[in-house]
């Protein structure tokens, strides 16, 4: 990671483009790597992940795609020519060949969804997952996930630091959303850690949306995570 300031990824999670690139110049230099979501595609996400490209920042774009694989990779195969650094899909394993196969040579780093941190374990019995501990299972489609191509997954810190110990995560990244700065409230998320706690257990990145857009000054609440990740 050439820049230890790429460990924070914002989330914009604001309803446009325009109000996604008026919090990015608050931000200004110090943050360097944003995250634009399903939420902002139909307010211009795509064309903001273009413009945020162009002023030199890295972007992820959080779209968790699943479909047949005939259509996952050719989805892929479009959004990857906008020079993307982390796209996400679902963590299945045809998802993940055919994402892989959609990139083609281009830079995009493919990430798969474990599940997401907004789940606990009685939500995954009314979906039909099958028994266990959300940890293990986050562990075991990490790994199916990592040998179906993945160059990265998207899971709890709860869980980071079982999947940094898998053989296959060898050289392969971890990024961490359900993170809360100390005194922040939990909002939707089920599975949390603080930024250093999320970093200790292994993640490379952490994400972080609310804390930082909803926060009267976003760069103070971004230079905070940031000191305390130093």
């Amino acid at each position: 990671m050439s820049n230890p300031n790429d460990r924070l990824i914002v989330a914009l999670d604001v309803p446009n483009a325009l109000e996604g690139l008026q919090l990015a110049e608050k931000l200004g230099d110090q943050v360097t790597f944003y995250k634009i979501g399903l939420g902002m595609l139909t307010g211009g996400g795509l064309a903001l992940a273009d413009e945020l490209k162009q002023l030199g920042k890295r972007v992820f774009l959080d779209m968790k795609l699943f479909d047949i694989s005939a259509t996952v990779s050719a989805a892929v195969s479009g959004l990857a020519q906008y020079d993307l650094d982390f796209l996400t899909v679902h963590g299945d394993p045809h998802v993940v060949h055919a994402a892989v196969a959609g990139r083609g040579d281009k830079a995009t780093k493919i990430l798969a969804v474990t599940i997401l941190t907004s789940l606990d374990r009685a939500d995954l019995d009314i979906s039909l997952i099958k028994s266990g501990e959300i940890a293990d299972l986050v562990v075991e489609r990490a790994r199916l996930a990592f040998r179906a191509g993945a160059d990265g997954v998207i899971a709890s810190p709860n869980e980071a630091r079982a999947i940094r110990a898998l053989p296959e995560a060898a050289g392969k990244l971890i990024v961490t959303p359900g993170v809360r700065p100390l005194g922040s409230a939990k909002g939707d998320q089920k599975r949390i850690a603080t930024p250093q706690g999320a970093i200790n257990e292994g993640a490379d990145h952490i994400v972080v949306g609310r804390p930082v857009w909803q926060s009267h000054d976003p760069a103070q609440v971004a230079r905070d995570i940031l000191d305390s990740l130093s």
